[in-house]
This record gives C-alpha cells, structure tokens and sequence, in this order.
C-alpha cells in the first residue's frame, strides 16, 4: 500500500500547552480512519496540520507534498469538511452549485445534485431560509461532489439528526468511496462510525496513543465479563481496564489469547467506543 499521509514527530505549542507532541503515523491509501480523542486531545491541530493551515516543528508529507509550502497544490486533491458549515446567508443552493464548478475543475454537478435531490432543499432556496440541517446537507453536498484523493471530515454531520447521518454515511460508501480514495474522520458519535472505519487513531494529550486497523483491533483485544469464581485467575493477568455490567465484571485484555479468557467467562471483541473509554481513563498507553 501506498501512504497517502506520514507524519513523524509533529509538535505543535500555544504558550505552555503541546497541542501535539511528538506525534508520528501513516495513513495508507484507500483507508477509512477514525481520529478519536475528547476535546481539547489535539484532533483539530492534526487535521490543520494535514491541510497546511497550521505551522508545526516535524515532518509531514501528505500526498507527496509539504502542507507549510505546497497548500495550493495539494488543495487540488483534498477535501475538507468543516464541523461548522459557514455560507453567505443570500447564497441560492442554484448558485452555490455554480460557483463551485466553476473554480474548482473537479466539481461535479451532477453529484452535487444527486445528493440534494434527496434532501428538502430546492435550486431557489436561499441559506438564511434554512435550518441547521439544511444547511450542513448542502454544505455536504458541495464539497462531497470533489473528485478528491483525500477527504478530510472534522464532524461532518454536526446539526444532522439520525436518519439523515445514516443516509450520509451510507452515500459516502456507496457514491464517493473508492480505492483511489481515501477518508480521515473525526467525531464524537463514535458508534455511527465504527463499522465504516477501515482503521482507528486515538489522540491524547497530543500523542498517538492507539494506531491499528479494525483487523488488528479485533485480534488484539478482548472483553471477558467473568464469573465470580475467576475473579483471582482473570485479574492476575493484568486487564487494561475493569468495569462493571449488571453485577458483573467485565475486563478488557490486550494481547491475551481469546481461547484461554474463554475459560473465565463470556468473550467478545470490544467496540471502539468502549476501547477509546479505556484509553481516555489512562490504562494504557
């Protein structure tokens, strides 16, 4: 595979709080990845960094090209959805649509249309008429119609109620993901997002603190809720995590063969929402 981002030992200062530290990751081609961490972790530092809007002491190549010097060009092949939608309050959805094809020569209109006709809004319809929603649907539409090498989503469906982020996640897949391509995401609804996820980044305190795929995730870590009677045995081999179901314990382990915690009670692979808890509370690095 062929890596689309590297970045090695990024660091990023305001006065006396590291933004990132020493941070260093590959993101390979034709990858869906999940950037996750609470706020204030140093996501939104990253993706700046990723799109040359941010000065930074490191090395980092994104797709070919340094961001601090080469921002124009590589904006040719980026997409770049916002957590806020901001767009003149006179602008028409009609116009909207114009103006990107016309300054950007890989917009394509149809796909932009595709997408509204599946929505509330219409060709006349004017921003300052719109809800929230509205809003961010053609905000997604716009920059979702980008024949893009790397699309960057920083809370992409921020104002959307539930059917709608359904049916945008399932057009991302279906209508603009392909091999060529590839999808860096940041969100806090960690749960709509997991079973799209190619691969997964936790962020803390501006460092790295988990980089895998699913793939690995699933083979390197496992939930046991354990019976009583196991309680000692389980324990003894050191969980990443403890906490309680229902009156029961239920441990987290990490690089324990699955065969043998099957002994000490029902097993399952972790969802990323409870590994990133795990990770958050600092029981593991």
């Amino acid at each position: 595979m062929t890596a689309i981002i590297t970045a090695k030992h990024l660091s990023k200062s305001f006065g006396t709080t590291k933004a990132l530290d020493d941070a260093s990751f590959q993101i390979e081609a034709g990858r869906i990845v999940g950037l996750i961490g609470p706020n204030g972790s140093g996501k939104t530092t990253t993706l700046k960094a990723i799109l040359g809007l941010s000065q930074f002491d490191g090395e980092l190549n994104v797709l070919g090209l340094d961001p601090r010097q080469q921002r124009d060009e590589l904006m040719k092949d980026v997409c770049f959805i916002a957590d806020v939608a901001i767009l003149p309050r006179w602008l028409k959805v009609k116009d909207a649509i114009s103006f990107c094809e016309g300054v950007h020569p890989r917009f394509n209109r149809e796909r932009a249309e595709k997408y509204i006709a599946n929505t509330k809004l219409s060709p006349d319809m004017k921003v300052k008429a719109m809800s929230k929603g509205m809003i961010v649907q053609l905000h997604l539409a716009l920059v979702m119609a980008i024949d893009a090498k790397l699309l960057v989503l920083d809370e992409p469906t921020l104002g959307l109620d539930i059917l709608y982020r359904k049916q945008f996640y399932h057009q991302l897949l279906e209508d603009y993901f392909d091999e060529n391509k590839t999808i860096l995401i940041t969100t806090h609804q960690i749960e709509e997002v997991e079973n799209i996820l190619t691969d997964l980044m936790f962020i803390r305190d501006g460092k790295i603190t988990l980089a895998a795929s699913m793939d690995e995730i699933g083979d390197r870590y496992t939930e046991v809720m354990v019976q009583p009677e196991y309680m000692t045995a389980a324990s003894a081999l050191q969980p990443l995590h403890q906490r309680t179901v229902f009156g029961k314990a239920v441990m987290l382990f990490d690089g324990v063969s699955r065969k043998q915690l099957e002994t000490f009670g029902e097993t399952r692979t972790p969802s990323v929402a409870d590994l990133f808890v795990a990770s958050m509370q600092g029981e593991y690095q």
